[in-house]
């Protein structure tokens, strides 16, 4: 696991190694072990490196024989030794042990299609200095980040955001696009940034880039949702179940110690089980909860510890974590509207304690059908059948009635019909919302671009049921944007890594010829997983309502976390930004303390302030890495399962 970033001059422009070793250094998190450079003719690639496989002799950037191809990867490749294989048998000289160097060789052999044999989760770059040609690529299901940006004729990119902002000629200039979409889905876009021209490469897509000529970028993985021929549910289950084994026995590779994430969930739950029955030593789990109640899911996960006999491992997050936003907002790159980056540092700052790598069980909701929504929706679509006059009608009473009106969103919604509806379900702040959040010109400048944009052409791309269009799109947006992004920040930011069994793409591709009626059945999510579990996992963990990795921000924000909202959103230096209207986000203060559910709005604000004085205000990188224990976090630590 790394942090990559490299410079390539597109009018043949020298590159310069202080460059390179500043974009490194703000992403020393990403890899405390080791820093790498190659400088060659017009180009320079860096590395940090966090050690995992091969400690020894698997520094970075790596070479083929003649050193002339160079590549540095963030990620792990999980079936590089069949590749490593097949390789020596056509002449290859490999020099290490590590996976990345079957990149290079791969790249002599296939060029730009060496990522199709690709296995694992990735952003790479590799430089060819016969072609004078760069090839950057991103995983398949975007796992690992890759940003980018053209400046001053130079290609510059990098595994994180504040690493492309360090070369000079990127300017810090808010993307008003960007921004709009943050307000409307907690998250910025699929390939914008929110800096004005630096972008993300989106995954499953490749980059490649050589003085002289236009920059190409293609996808080269998608996936297709819908049954692949007629299987029984027996047969599909047995699949499941061998499909994920294979998958967890391959992220097991490591040569440091290695554990899992447990929420109590089925799916982080299946793959500790998994992991347990493949590992000759008890697996370490790791878990979060919280003193409110029914915010806590801690006896689930002791369940499926006790039963798996882990070395369990638990942290009580308490209110005050007034300590660590700051450090939240430089390590999440960007603003960031989901609350539940909060439990994902705290457990990844535990995790980082016993292990380095641990397994997570993300993507198994956009896989196999898991969100409450879409049982809203196949509720809803029963509504379809209302005369258009009649929509509209409603439509017009909902936007007469006052804001935070009881009703108004229910109206809103049931004036609306296919995507329009489903993505107005997921909306955080709708139009007229942000025209009274926003001062005129920031609204001017941001409503110039339609939020959900992309999403509606995934949507359209998606085709198929109306089940696989919904899953189609979180796969293709929730999760990268959002999940993924999350779990990738929060773990790096304590040098440690998370590998994503349920989204190595074999099965992925499996799960997503499952039959929709196997995926949602009678208002069953999870219906085909659910059985393949049975009997693997307890009934409670089984049977149990999906509760998702929730924070109770709402009750913070009316207790001892108040003040600290209302000094950074009314202070001086947020309405100097003259972007918020003061006026409404005291209305949004004020309705919130009197009951009103508006913490992930509040929390979005605080997330984009907290970006703009870290990022936008002060161009002085930091390099330290935060004070361990600080005071504003308090975590009660207990060992619940030897």
């Amino acid at each position: 696991m790394c942090g990559i970033a490299g410079i390539v001059g597109l009018r043949g422009q020298p590159v310069e190694g202080s460059e390179i070793r500043s974009m490194c250094a703000v992403m020393a998190h990403r890899g405390p072990d080791d820093e790498g450079l190659y400088l060659g003719n017009g180009v320079g690639l860096g590395m940090r490196r966090l050690s995992i496989i091969d400690l020894e002799t698997g520094h970075q950037p790596l070479s083929n024989e003649d050193g002339t191809i160079w590549a540095v990867c963030n990620g792990e490749i999980y079936n590089f030794r069949e590749l490593r294989g097949e390789l020596e048998r056509r002449g290859h000289v490999l020099s290490t042990g590590s996976d990345s160097e079957t990149i290079v060789h791969l790249y002599e052999e296939h060029g730009a299609g060496c990522v199709e044999k690709l296995r694992g989760m990735f952003a790479l770059a590799v430089w060819d200095e016969r072609r004078r040609r760069l090839l950057l690529a991103r995983d398949r299901l975007g796992i690992k980040p890759l940003y980018y940006a053209e400046a001053d004729g130079r290609l510059i990119f990098a595994s994180e955001l504040k690493a492309v902002l360090q070369p000079s000629g990127v300017e810090r200039r808010l993307s008003w696009g960007a921004l709009g979409h943050l307000l409307t889905s907690l998250c910025t876009p699929a390939r914008d940034s929110i800096v004005e021209g630096v972008r993300k490469l989106e995954p499953g897509h490749l980059l490649v880039a050589a003085p002289g000529r236009p920059i190409r970028i293609e996808r080269y993985w998608d996936v297709s949702f819908g049954p692949a021929g007629v299987r029984g549910e027996e047969e599909i289950a047995e699949g499941l179940r061998q499909r994920l084994e294979e998958s967890v026995r391959l992220h097991m590779v490591s040569d440091v110690p290695l554990g899992a994430f447990l929420s109590g969930g089925i799916d982080s739950s299946a793959v500790v089980a998994t992991l347990a029955r493949l590992s000759p030593s008890p697996v370490k789990t790791f878990s979060i909860g919280f003193v409110e109640e029914d915010f806590n899911e801690l006896r689930y996960a002791r369940r499926v510890a006790e039963r798996y006999g882990t070395e369990h491992h638990e942290m009580i997050v308490t209110p005050d974590v007034l300590g660590i936003v700051d450090d939240l907002a430089w390590y999440l790159d960007e603003p960031f509207g989901d609350s539940s980056a909060i439990p994902t540092y705290v457990v990844s700052k535990l995790a980082s304690e016993f292990v380095t790598v641990v397994l997570s069980g993300d993507g198994g909701d956009e896989l196999f059908a898991g969100y409450d929504k879409y049982v809203v929706e196949g509720r809803e679509r029963r509504y379809d059948v209302l005369p258009g006059p009649l929509r509209r009608a409603i439509g017009l009473a909902a936007r007469l009635m006052p804001d935070g009106a009881r009703g108004r969103g229910r109206l809103h919604h049931l004036s609306l019909t296919g995507a329009p509806r489903y993505l107005a379900a997921s909306t955080l702040f709708r139009a007229a919302q942000k025209r009274a959040l926003l001062r005129p010109d920031a609204y001017d400048r941001l409503s110039r671009e339609d939020p959900w944009r992309d999403e509606a052409v995934c949507l359209a791309r998606a085709g198929g049921d109306w089940l696989s269009a919904l899953q189609y799109l979180d796969l293709n947006s929730y999760l990268p944007l959002d999940i993924l992004t999350k779990v990738d920040r929060m773990s790096m930011a304590h040098g440690h890594e998370a590998r994503v069994p349920l989204l190595d793409h074999p099965l992925v591709e499996f799960a997503a010829a499952i039959p929709a009626e196997l995926r949602l059945r009678d208002g069953v999510t999870k219906s085909i997983f659910k059985q393949t579990m049975r009997g693997v996992l307890p009934d409670e963990v089984v049977d149990r309502r999906k509760q998702g990795f929730a924070v109770p921000l709402g009750r913070w924000f009316r207790g001892q976390f108040g003040r600290f909202v209302r000094d950074l959103l009314l202070s001086e230096t947020c309405r100097r930004r003259d972007i918020l209207d003061p006026g409404y986000v005291a209305r949004l203060l004020a309705q919130h303390d009197r009951g009103r559910d508006l913490d992930l709005q509040l929390w979005t604000l605080i997330s984009f302030e907290l970006w703009c004085r870290t990022f936008l205000d002060t161009r002085v990188p930091r390099f330290s890495a935060p004070a361990a224990g600080r005071p504003g976090l308090r975590l009660a630590g207990t060992q619940a399962v030897g």
